[in-house]
């Protein structure tokens, strides 16, 4: 059975309400799909085989998520999440996205920096095709540009699977800092990260790149940002990994960075996704 720990009472997933049409609305419709339907969506193709191991409605159920919230989500990559969030959140509440400041990173091409300053562009033309409306209706922007009315209007900043790259990048402090002034006084902050082993050293998962992260570290760097930790569960954690692995994270599902030919290939996909901690955090006082 999973654990969970409540260190401060935390909102219940909202009942399930009656499906729309996932497309945007004047006012927004009150009536919303639930997240199983999303889910249940054939529109998702592959994405689906990745629930068994980041198990969406347990984790949005713990954060708290309801379909008439203001969500945004911190460095949406692939879109994994996006393609869960924008049809469960757009038709009743608004989804947002939000990413750090492309002129903070350096790059190893002009490509790789012409495609990360044009992201927000990207990124709001996709989640409009998806739902079926215009760019200029989709929210995203990088950190340095967050819009002023948006300050105290969000009730959960959702990361996933980040904060080791926020951390060796030295990014996690503009977006907590960015993240506690879109909450409203209540918001909080969600957080699942691929989690290092009991009794690891900092040398090995802080200051060395590997995916995996410290829970303490990760508590410090909210701490330092005018964060507490109000609740964690155990729900996306996964016994069968060691959370050791030379070539880090990277090396389970769904990257298998060390190739076809690697003979434990087999054992990695029998593993599964990477062991991860999953956490909720609230601003101090």
């Amino acid at each position: 059975m999973k654990k969970t720990t409540l260190i401060a009472p935390i909102a219940a997933l909202a009942a399930s309400v009656a499906l729309v049409s996932p497309a945007f609305a004047d006012g927004h419709s009150e009536a919303a799909p639930t997240l199983e339907e999303v889910l249940a969506s054939d529109k998702r193709g592959e994405d689906g085989k990745r629930d068994q191991y980041r198990r969406p409605v347990e984790t949005l159920g713990f954060f708290g998520v309801e379909p008439a919230m203001t969500v945004a989500e911190y460095g949406p990559g692939g879109g994994w999440y996006t393609r869960v969030l924008a049809p469960y959140l757009m038709p009743a509440g608004q989804y947002i996205a939000f990413n750090s400041d492309s002129d903070g990173r350096e790059y190893s091409s002009r490509a790789r920096e012409a495609r990360a300053k044009s992201w927000t562009e990207r990124f709001k033309s996709g989640v409009a095709e998806m739902m079926g409306g215009e760019a200029s209706d989709v929210t995203a922007f990088e950190t340095d540009e967050m819009p002023e009315e948006l300050a105290g209007t969000v009730d959960r900043v959702l990361i996933f699977r980040s904060m080791h790259g926020l951390n060796i990048g030295n990014n996690a402090d503009d977006v907590l800092k960015a993240a506690r002034m879109m909450l409203k006084d209540d918001g909080m902050v969600g957080v699942v990260q691929h989690m290092a082993p009991e009794g690891a050293s900092y040398d090995d998962y802080g200051a060395r790149q590997r995916g995996y992260m410290r829970k303490a570290d990760v508590v410090a760097i909210f701490a330092a940002n005018g964060f507490e930790l109000a609740a964690e569960s155990d729900i996306n954690a996964n016994p069968k990994d060691p959370a050791n692995w030379e070539n880090g994270v990277w090396t389970l599902p769904p990257v298998l960075a060390t190739g076809e030919d690697d003979p434990k290939r087999a054992e990695y996909l029998e593993i599964g996704e990477s062991s991860r901690m999953t956490l909720l955090f609230k601003k101090a006082s």
